[in-house]
């Protein structure tokens, strides 16, 4: 029989065979898999606008779509003329020197400097610094400076002008921030534990004591304000003609709120009024602290205490960005109306784009919370410790521990309490912030940063004798302890080697 055809060399090819349609499967297999992250590449790169998103009459793109027809087809550096060498940033930041006259003449020299004298950044400090929040908000800030003006300021109106062919990161990702949906995977993750029912010694066992946030489920719903105040028309009764700090101004709440319908920018102003209680006292019978932080020991200053309360109501966008809550005090925030996002990060892992100053008394970050969603938020797939997500919704609560970064920002028209707290389990983290040699910059909340410290720990003296020494004694006991474990390993490890020693 010819060895072609031999049993053994048949066996061989079948099974040779077998294995190359195998090879051809998994190497299929694997081309599917490839193109479906490709895919998902493709989806997390992509974004998805709002369904109001602000139309404009001049349309700024990119500056990677400049690769498509060649940099000649800007339009943005002939009409500047020996200005376009500035950076789009730094031009803005000259423009902003200019009054509303002085803009208006300028966005009439070419279609590139209309692009930069009517960017809406520009006209919303004009409005702030000439109408503080005497205005009514009509869809631009541009606009509204007009409507509310009655200046013989000549305006070039956008509508009669349409620019193309403009190129600009820095414009571009301004429009694209303010008009951006949330990603679903920015929103996905939910790592914060969830308690309902918790005792209070349980609260202060796992949460309080070792620093760690927590979300609180069903603690507040006895509370008259989640009935009430999802009512516009209720807080607008209630609070007449009464101001509440809005940004850099004070604005009533109807006209906030008719502010917060149409606005549709990059940093949404938004009510963070830390003095809501004196202005309006029936707002503070709508609610009452939490069980797990009754005992508040910043109370002994009486009114020379640092503010510690705020009502916070903002539209769908408005936030804060990455801080470190004042004072070293932690902190609870409950969501009466809407929802919140947010990210936080332990005190020893600062969030990528954050770069506190060494003092800690200043922090450059992101323009705004969308920004830094974008281009820093994937940084932290990879990191060893990643953030404490979650989304609070009405009628739940966040604990928020002395000393985590955290950012928070609206997905929805939202209304909110928070409080900053001082318990005994944090006492000597505030005392020891309140004196530190830059107290006077670091201090927030009073007049008197100087002597605050010394202020607090005569009154906590004064209330409650010996709780100093006491709570002094017990971190130093405590410390020896972790002391001594970390002494014994060294005893039995071999520092140079890494291994363990042996005495006989």
């Amino acid at each position: 029989m010819p060895s072609a055809f031999h049993p053994l060399n048949l066996h061989t090819k079948n099974n040779n065979k077998k294995k190359r349609r195998k090879t051809i499967q998994k190497q299929q297999q694997q081309r599917e898999e490839e193109e479906e992250e490709e895919e998902d590449d493709e989806e997390s790169v992509g974004f998805e606008l709002k369904s109001s998103c602000s139309s404009r009459t001049h349309h700024i793109q990119p500056l990677g779509n400049l690769l498509l027809v060649g940099p000649s087809a800007n339009i943005r550096n002939p009409g500047l003329g020996s200005l376009h060498v500035l950076p789009d940033d730094i031009l803005l930041d000259l423009l902003s020197l200019l009054s509303a006259k002085e803009l208006s003449i300028l966005s009439t020299a070419s279609r590139s400097f209309f692009v930069f004298a009517t960017h809406d950044p520009l006209w919303r400090s004009l409005v702030l610094r000439e109408f503080q929040g005497d205005f009514v908000f009509s869809g631009s800030w541009r606009s509204t400076y007009f409507s509310s003006s009655s200046s013989n300021c000549p305006d070039s109106p956008s509508s009669t002008i349409l620019v193309n062919n403009f190129y600009s990161d820095y414009l571009f990702q301004s429009w694209l921030c303010a008009n951006l949906k949330m990603k679903p995977e920015w929103l996905r993750r939910d790592n914060i534990p969830r308690r309902r029912g918790l005792s209070m010694e349980e609260f202060v066992r796992c949460f309080e004591e070792p620093n760690k946030p927590v979300l609180l489920e069903g603690c507040i719903d006895s509370w008259p304000a989640l009935r009430k105040w999802t009512c516009r028309g209720h807080l607008v009764r209630v609070c007449g003609d009464v101001k509440f700090t809005a940004g850099p101004v004070e604005m009533k709440l109807d006209s906030y709120f008719r502010y917060a319908d149409k606005v549709k920018e990059e940093r949404p102003l938004y009510v963070f009024d830390p003095k809501f209680v004196e202005k309006v006292p029936e707002l503070g019978s709508g609610y009452e602290v939490p069980l797990y932080f009754k005992e508040d020991m910043f109370s002994v200053l009486g009114e020379e205490r640092p503010d510690f309360r705020w009502i916070i109501i903002g539209p769908a966008g408005s936030g804060s960005s990455f801080h470190v809550d004042p004072n070293s005090t932690s902190a609870w925030n409950a969501v009466i109306k809407g929802s919140k996002k947010w990210v936080m990060f332990p005190p020893e892992v600062v969030p990528p784009g954050v770069h506190p100053s060494p003092d800690g008394a200043e922090v450059a970050c992101p323009v705004s919370i969308t920004e830094w969603f974008m281009n820093f938020y994937g940084a932290c797939e990879n990191w060893k410790k990643r953030p404490v997500e979650c989304v609070c919704k009405a009628g739940e609560v966040v604990f928020v521990p002395n000393g985590w970064w955290h950012l928070v920002i609206n997905l929805e028209d939202s209304i909110a309490i928070t409080q900053n707290y001082v318990s005994r389990r944090n006492l000597l983290n505030v005392l020891d912030f309140l004196k530190k040699p830059n107290a006077s910059e670091l201090v927030s909340g009073t007049s008197d940063r100087v002597n605050i410290h010394c202020k607090f720990r005569s009154a906590i003296e004064t209330a409650f004798p010996g709780t100093i020494d006491k709570l002094t004694l017990e971190a130093q006991t405590k410390m020896a302890t972790q002391q001594k474990k970390q002494s014994f390993w060294n005893s039995v490890t071999d520092s140079n080697v890494g291994g363990f020693k042996f005495s006989f």
